[in-house]
């Protein structure tokens, strides 16, 4: 595996475990608990997934531009004859 997947994939874990232990344990942290895990997967692991899973990725391909448009017509004009 690549570092970055083994450290986003150590990052998710610790957030859903920080939220299950802030839901479970009866402390007076559980709250902060939560909060550290939901912030966690929102400004850590999901950063770090969109990196790995976009890197090498033209943007441009994914958009709704005129030409690309007219590509998803002519594609389905061409399915129905």
């Amino acid at each position: 595996m690549k570092p970055i997947h083994i450290i986003t994939l150590i990052a998710f874990i610790s957030s859903i475990t920080s939220i299950i232990c802030g839901f479970i344990l009866d402390v007076d942290y559980s709250q902060k608990l939560i909060g550290f895990g939901v912030i966690g997967l929102f400004l850590i692991v999901f950063p770090l997934f969109s990196y790995y899973r976009w890197k090498g990725k033209n943007a441009k391909d994914y958009m709704l531009t005129k030409e690309n448009l007219d590509k998803m017509r002519e594609n389905q004009r061409e399915k129905k004859i």
